[in-house]
């Protein structure tokens, strides 16, 4: 027997309907009752014209309407062509009436038409109906109709601002379109959407302990109040893109069991005056109203540059006074206890020093490049779900890849899961990731035969080479571990090291490098007997190390232990410079004299070891790709290699 109690719990079938074509519909059904009918309307004449055509018996019918002084005039057929000219086109009505007229209210019909009758012949008489004609409907609906248009565009139109801004049915936050467009567009989030956890964190070791204490804050916060202590009132998040500053905020929002409001910092500047700072207001009333909670402010340098440096504004221009807005919600007259501010940026450098201070964003979280340790966790969060072959080495991708981000590594992992999957592979092994690093580094590969004559491969091989063969003879240069003839990117050709993870840059390894890169320029110089384009890229990062050393780092004896680096960005705008022209000048020297050295070093260094450069380059031409294994059989053990095994050991 069939339950009956849930037959009324069924769902019920709800059917949407789309109003706005509704409007669509009715707009076209009007304007197709008033343009629909392109016919000749009938011509409006005098009075007297109308005489003058009941005279000479041009006039079937009149109807005449007392109340509104109105008559229409309907031509015999056989005289309608006389009067054709009068019309548009010369083309007459294809239905009766033809003309009509009006006339004072002094105006006596019966009298008037039964005169000029009386005038023609029986035959020729015009039949004359008369009545008091009451409004009728389509006359009304001219009147109403244009005042009806214009509601319903009115209508439509800010249904459709509303769902733009945020209205029911649209993308963004609280109802009320256009009217409502100083509220907050901060997201309120679900937890059953947000299935992030600080164990999807892989590395971030220091980042995450702090975050993690943020919301043990908020979970007992007795334990810290006990003692006296307060609850922080904000945190920043600051490293380079791709770190997981984020994902940091994202995990907080699945761990906290507070109530956890999302946006973006561009979310506030907006083209209308007043409207950030009103949006600030309204998400921080939102924010106390369910205090205790968490209100995350993403790429808050949109809204927190420093003011008074906004290139193209004003100094009281609608971003500053959002900012002021920002500093007075956080720590201002009124208290804003249980509102935790946790917000996140690459660019610490340019935020207003007012909205770094303690009591704002009492802790700055610094969310780095990962380490060989945490990139060897990020690898395992992100091969969760690929096919990878039991061989996979993980730790020596993960000394592959220093310099790489999470995402880098992210997008690393997918990469090699399509190379794998256009190659027809069921699962995906190590090449598949070392071929996924290059093109992630140097582009993709290029294959096509014309890319290069067999003169420019010639160069190119012997440009590589000598990258290769001084990095590789040089004690404090990162060790090569590939070399490539094959263009990749914008590249002819490429030398692939594995940098050290070094926290501090000696002077040594800084000269070593810079004569591994200008190892291409030399070997051009030496094969070809001049110099050629190919070190474009090289030189740049040759002089931009020059000049750090002798600007910033203080290693050039002449202009002294001096350093003119802008940690703050104080100076970012300033016209004048630290020193003077004759400082200027001496560093220019200094540069230029680093530069000229390096150059000889390398030079020499290529001549005393001719033979093995020339052998390097001739494998590279004939095997277009070798690697560490081939520099070794043919220079030898990597020169400072023992070196550092003596001091990884002690």
């Amino acid at each position: 027997m069939p339950n009956k109690g849930n037959e009324g719990d069924k769902k019920r079938r709800v059917i949407k309907i789309n109003l706005s074509w509704f409007y669509i519909l009715l707009l076209v059904g009007l304007g197709w009752m008033l343009l629909g009918n392109r016919s000749p309307q009938p011509v409006k004449v005098e009075w007297a014209q109308v005489k003058q055509m009941i005279r000479e018996g041009d006039i079937k019918e009149i109807h005449f309407v007392r109340n509104d002084y109105k008559g229409a005039i309907t031509l015999r057929p056989e005289r309608a062509a006389k009067y054709a000219d009068l019309f548009p086109q010369g083309q007459l009505p294809p239905k009766s009436p033809q003309f009509t007229f009006l006339v004072s209210a002094s105006f006596n019909a019966e009298q008037e038409f039964e005169t000029l009758n009386a005038e023609l012949p029986a035959e020729s008489q015009v039949k004359i109906v008369m009545e008091n004609d009451s409004k009728n409907w389509m006359q009304w609906l001219e009147w109403l109709i244009w005042p009806l248009l214009l509601i319903l565009m009115w209508v439509w139109m800010f249904r459709g601002m509303n769902r733009m801004s945020g209205g029911p049915g649209g993308s963004g936050g609280g109802p009320g379109g256009i009217f409502n467009v100083g509220k907050s567009t901060g997201k309120l989030a679900n937890k059953k959407d947000v299935k992030v956890t600080f164990k999807d964190v892989a590395g971030l070791y220091g980042a995450k302990e702090e975050v993690m204490e943020i919301v043990d804050f908020l979970k007992n916060p007795s334990k810290y109040t006990a003692l006296g202590g307060k609850i922080p009132k904000g945190a920043l998040l600051v490293g380079p893109p791709g770190t997981g500053k984020t994902l940091l905020a994202k995990a907080v929002a699945g761990e906290a069991n507070v109530p956890f409001f999302s946006i973006s910092g561009s979310d506030f500047v907006e083209m209308f005056v007043g409207v950030g700072a009103s949006r600030v207001r309204d998400l921080f009333a939102q924010a106390k109203e369910k205090a205790p909670c968490i209100v995350f402010i993403d790429e808050i340098d949109a809204v927190g540059r420093a003011r008074g440096k906004n290139v193209g504004w004003s100094s009281n221009d609608e971003r500053e006074n959002t900012l002021n807005q920002l500093l007075t919600e956080m720590d201002g007259f009124g208290t804003n206890s249980g509102v935790i501010v946790l917000a996140a940026t690459n660019r610490a450098d340019i935020l207003d020093k007012a909205l770094m201070r303690a009591g704002r964003f009492d802790r700055q979280i610094h969310v780095d490049l990962p380490e060989l340790n945490e990139r060897k966790e990020i690898f395992q969060v992100h091969m969760r779900g690929l096919r990878v072959a039991p061989d996979f080495d993980l730790d020596a991708m993960a000394k592959h890849t220093p310099g790489f981000s999470g995402a880098d590594i992210a997008n690393l992992c997918n990469e090699a899961a399509l190379t794998a999957a256009r190659r027809g592979k069921n699962i995906i092994d190590t090449q598949d990731f070392m071929d996924s690093v290059d093109r992630i580094v140097g582009g993709i590969e290029r294959k096509s035969s014309t890319i290069m004559t067999a003169a420019e491969k010639r160069t190119t091989a012997y440009h590589e080479a000598g990258h290769a063969v001084v990095g590789w003879l040089l004690p404090n240069a990162d060790p090569v571990f590939k070399v490539s003839l094959i263009p990749r990117g914008q590249a002819l050709g490429l030398t692939w090291s594995l940098p050290a993870e070094r926290k501090i840059l000696p002077k040594s390894y800084m000269l070593d490098e810079m004569c591994s890169l200008m190892g291409g320029r030399a070997a051009e110089e030496m094969v070809n007997g001049e110099p050629a384009s190919g070190a474009l890229n090289d030189l740049e990062r040759i002089t931009r190390i020059a000049y750090g050393m002798v600007q910033y780092y203080g290693m050039s004896e002449a202009v002294g232990e001096l350093s003119f680096y802008d940690s703050t960005g104080a100076r970012g705008y300033d016209f004048n410079k630290p020193y003077s022209e004759k400082t200027a000048e001496l560093m220019d020297k200094e540069v230029k004299k680093l530069v000229d050295d390096v150059h000889a070093r390398t030079l020499k260094l290529l001549k005393e070891n001719f033979n093995k450069f020339t052998q390097v380059a001739e494998l590279l031409l004939e095997k277009e790709v070798i690697f560490s294994d081939d520099l070794e059989r043919i220079l030898g053990p990597k020169a400072g290699s023992n070196k550092e095994t003596t001091e990884s050991n002690e």
